[in-house]
């Protein structure tokens, strides 16, 4: 559930699934979300869908943010978003970052992905972001 006050930080789960190996993104992202505030978990490396989907729940967090460099976006985002509805956890809004073509974040944004960052993205926009999707803002 989103946390609607101001006492009780974010939770973010940021996740890298797949064979992917780069993490640096992913882990300048955690850190912005923390210095903003809020608890960050990462879930490291080569993550499958499942274990996306289970450390979300099991960590109740607000929103969960995926980072992917190997292309197999179209393959592992839409997997995490059918499980996270097969585990009545669909509420939980999920946002993107990584290499990701124009028409392929068309699809992802329509299948449920709240958010897509490429490179270039600013902390500040990723940050502000991640909070309106938290509140439950669209």
């Amino acid at each position: 559930m989103a946390r609607k006050s101001k006492t009780v930080p974010i939770r973010v789960l940021i996740a890298k699934p797949g064979l992917d190996g780069h993490d640096r993104g992913a882990k300048v992202v955690a850190r912005a979300l923390r210095d903003a505030g809020m608890e960050v978990i990462y879930a490291g490396l080569r993550q499958t869908p499942e274990e996306v989907v289970r450390a979300a729940i099991e960590e109740d967090v607000d929103l969960i943010g995926l980072s992917i460099l190997s292309g197999a976006h179209m393959a592992l985002f839409p997997r995490i978003l059918a499980l996270l509805k097969s585990e009545k956890a669909g509420r939980i809004p999920v946002f993107a970052g990584g290499i990701i073509p124009d028409e392929d974040a068309r699809k992802l944004k329509k299948a449920g992905v709240r958010a897509i960052f490429g490179p270039g993205t600013s902390l500040e926009e990723i940050v502000t972001t991640a909070q309106r999707l938290a509140r439950g803002a669209a």
